[in-house]
């Protein structure tokens, strides 16, 4: 059996911009990309603690250490600038690893989006 597991975690980050025009991504500082151990293009659930929308997408490299957390495409409809959101992405394990797995979680400073 194989079970869908949290792989990693970007608690509360603030986003920094939302743009319309664009195709549509998340785009992530390349830093916390690294420090939470997800991957460009890798496909995220984004939760939006202001307004309770959740939405899926995929990321893209944003400039390291800029604290960028923006929204591109349609996504950016569900956001707005200093909203506070989470960034999770899943992996599927067979079921005697997801038992022991533990996933990468970090935690933001959510004016800065700089790792606590």
């Amino acid at each position: 059996m194989w079970v869908e597991t949290l792989k990693s975690k970007i608690h509360r980050a603030s986003v920094t911009d939302a743009n319309l025009d664009y195709e549509g991504s998340i785009t992530i500082d390349e830093d916390l990309i690294d420090a939470a151990n997800m991957f460009v293009h890798e496909k995220v659930a984004v939760v939006n603690n202001n307004n309770g929308e959740r939405f899926e997408t995929y990321i893209i490299r944003g400039e390291r250490g800029s604290g960028t957390i923006c929204l591109n495409g349609a996504a950016a409809r569900k956001v707005q600038k200093g909203d506070v959101v989470i960034i999770m992405s899943y992996a599927m394990l067979p079921l005697e690893e997801a038992r022991v797995f533990e996933p990468t979680v970090i935690h933001l400073d959510e004016k800065t989006n700089r790792i606590k």
